[in-house]
């Protein structure tokens, strides 16, 4: 391993999610604003403690009460009076739904003049679930679409349909209290009826959309399923306001920035990727053999959300699996790494946020015996970066706004 380079790469992750917390997006967001009744705060995703957290540093005992709905392991403590959850994500369960009911009760019996602060995060599709089917057939469901190679879009066009919650369903549930919805993106463009399924924004989707992609990737499905496709969801809300306090533009700047300090000149590939994760790490490796003789440092930098179409039975994630792609375009190429990271500081059902490969990370594998369209047809990134010390390990981050991938050229 290039030791130069890696240390290049964990200072760039390390400063771009720094660069990304929700805190200050969150006191943005409440600066100046007053609330005439009662205050009740929910939460839901990967960053809602963190969300949470800032927004009771800002308010205080002006919230009255709030439940937060999160990932295992990314609760980090007590705060005041909120009941804090955590669920499983990405495939919903039995705590997803218990926390998503706590907080359905808590906004009962509200009035027109009260508020309900709903603080949404990536991964809240998951989290905040209340299945409008048996919660065993929705999990099945959700295992289809991530396993599939659908994107997130499309898989949140379906759950949806199958969710009493999702596509508008919370924001009607707590009418007539207005819901003032603070929101940190981790979907390209950030169409708000489709970060974590949109629970308090209108739903631009269809029925006929939904039964198309169910088609399209030909999903199993039971009856009951199939008749709540052709459930339509909210398409007008008239008690919410929504902000966006974050993205994976603001990501990539933050990217951009270490990269020049680190003395690279940083070029931005673009902030909608939205490919096959091999295909990506490929096309990275790719533009560093194209670049390999010139004689300046560069950093090409892509954010968006990559998929993955699972194959075989590995342990890996999307970030993972486009880093070790790279491995074979970047064979030998001195001073030239590929790395990949979930801002969420989580990769898939990892402990990893992401992967690392350099123009060593081929030999490497070879010499520990795995070869690496195997490795790949298994989907089993994590356990070979693992052996080849290419795991990108951050902790929960507290925020998700995507991910970002830099191809780094050091001269």
């Amino acid at each position: 391993m290039d030791k130069r380079m890696r240390k290049d790469a964990q200072a760039i992750v390390s400063a771009s999610i720094k660069a990304v917390q929700p805190d200050e997006a969150v006191a943005r967001a409440l600066e100046g604003r007053e609330f005439p009744g009662r205050v009740l705060l929910v939460a839901a995703g990967k960053a809602a403690w963190q969300m949470a957290k800032a927004a009771h540093d800002c308010m205080g005992e002006r919230i009255e009460a709030g439940v937060v709905v999160t990932k295992y392991g990314h609760v980090m403590g007590p705060i005041a009076n909120f009941d804090c959850r955590e669920g499983g994500h990405p495939v919903p369960d039995e705590n997803s739904f218990a926390g998503t009911q706590a907080a359905l009760e808590l906004v009962e019996g509200l009035t027109e003049k009260d508020t309900v602060l709903f603080l949404l995060s990536g991964g809240g599709s998951a989290l905040f679930e209340r299945p409008l089917i048996p919660g065993e057939v929705l999990q099945d469901v959700t295992r289809q679409l991530l396993a599939c190679g659908a994107d997130i879009v499309e898989i949140n066009t379906i759950r949806k349909r199958l969710s009493g919650v999702k596509g508008g369903r919370f924001a009607q549930a707590c009418a007539p209290a207005q819901v003032f919805s603070i929101v940190l993106s981790d979907i390209l463009g950030d169409p708000l009826d489709m970060i974590a399924s949109g629970p308090a924004y209108p739903d631009s989707s269809t029925c006929l959309q939904a039964r198309a992609i169910a088609e399209k990737y030909r999903l199993g499905l039971t009856g009951e399923t199939w008749a709540l496709l052709e459930r339509e969801t909210p398409k007008v809300l008239d008690n919410v306001e929504t902000l966006v306090t974050g993205s994976v533009r603001e990501l990539c700047r933050a990217a951009a920035g270490e990269c020049r300090k680190l003395g690279y000149e940083p070029i931005l590939l673009t902030d909608m990727l939205s490919c096959e994760a091999r295909e990506a790490g490929s096309f990275l490796a790719a533009i560093l053999r194209t670049h390999a003789r010139e004689g300046k440092s560069l950093a090409f930098i892509a954010g968006g959300e990559t998929v993955v179409h699972l194959t075989g039975k590995g342990k890996g994630g999307r970030n993972q699996e486009l880093a070790l792609a790279a491995a074979q375009g970047l064979d030998r190429i001195i001073g030239a790494a590929v790395f990949s990271v979930g801002s969420d500081g989580t990769d898939g059902p990892t402990d990893a946020a992401g992967g690392y490969a350099d123009g060593e990370t081929l030999a490497e594998l070879k010499g520990r015996g795995l070869d690496l369209y195997a490795v790949l047809a298994d989907n089993d990134a994590y356990h070979a970066l693992k052996a080849v010390d290419g795991l990108i390990v951050t902790g929960p981050t507290g925020t998700n706004v995507n991910d970002v991938a830099v191809a780094l050229l050091r001269r």
